[in-house]
C-alpha cells in the first residue's frame, strides 16, 4: 500500500488489492491450507508506474520463499499500444506496442488513443490469471497487447526462477554447512587494514 494514504478510503487501492488476491488465489493449493488464513501485506515505497504488475511479483516471490504451495509462479508484467510515434518526415503515425510502461510513458502518450493492459499469468501453465484493460478495443488489437504482455511475463519469470532457485541453493548450503561468507575490502581501506575472510563455522564455498 501506499504509506501516503489509507487503503480503507482509497478505491484505487482497495481494486488492487482485488487483484492481487485473485491472481494468487488462482495459483496458492489452497487445499493445502485448511482452516487457515493466508495475509500479506505489500508496501509500495516508490510508484513509477506498473505498481500492481511489481506488487504480484512481490508477492509471489514472498509466497514462495515462506514455502508456500504453488501450481505456478504467478508472473505480471504490463504492455500498452500507443500512437504519436510517427516519424517526423512522414504523415503517417504508427502504432507502437510497448512492454512495462511507467509513468513518464503513460503521461506523455495518454490521451483517446492509449491503452494500456496489466497482464499475470502461470507461464508453465500458459494460464492467463489477470487481463485488465479499461479501453475499446477490436480483437486484433487486444491480442497485439495481450501477446506483448504476455512476452514480458515469461521474460520476468526466467528472472524470477533464476533468483529463487539461487535463493534455495543458498538456503539448502547453508542447512547442511556448506556455506562460506566473504568480506571485501571497502573502496578506500588501507591496505593495512586487512578485513581478511570471515568464514563462519559453516565451511566450505558453495
Amino acid at each position: 500500500m501506499d504509506r501516503r494514504v489509507m487503503i480503507n478510503s482509497d478505491r484505487r487501492l482497495l481494486e488492487l488489492a482485488n487483484l492481487i488476491q485473485k491472481a494468487m488465489e488462482a495459483a496458492v493449493l489452497l487445499h493445502l491450507y485448511p482452516r487457515a488464513k493466508i495475509h500479506v501485506e505489500v508496501y509500495i515505497l516508490s510508484d513509477d508506474g506498473g505498481r500492481l504488475s511489481a506488487a504480484i511479483n512481490a508477492v509471489t516471490c514472498a509466497l514462495t520463499d515462506a514455502g508456500i504451495g504453488l501450481k505456478d509462479m504467478v508472473c505480471s508484467c504490463s504492455a500498452g499500444l500507443v500512437s504519436g510515434l510517427g516519424n517526423q518526415m512522414s504523415s503517417t503515425t504508427a502504432v507502437v506496442p510497448l512492454v512495462d510502461l511507467n509513468k513518464i510513458e503513460l503521461q506523455a502518450y495518454s490521451g483517446d488513443d492509449v491503452v494500456y493492459l496489466p497482464c499475470a499469468i502461470m507461464p508453465q501453465r500458459g494460464t492467463i490469471v489477470l487481463a485488465q484493460c479499461e479501453s475499446r478495443l477490436n480483437i486484433d488489437t487486444y491480442e497485439l497487447v495481450l501477446s506483448a504482455a504476455v512476452e514480458g511475463c515469461n521474460a520476468i519469470f526466467e528472472i524470477m526462477q533464476y533468483r529463487v532457485r539461487e535463493n534455495s541453493a543458498q538456503l539448502l548450503a547453508a542447512r547442511s554447512g556448506n556455506l562460506r561468507v566473504t568480506l571485501r575490502q571497502p573502496v578506500g581501506q588501507d591496505e593495512d587494514e586487512d578485513l581478511g575472510t570471515l568464514t563462519s563455522s559453516l565451511s566450505t564455498t558453495l
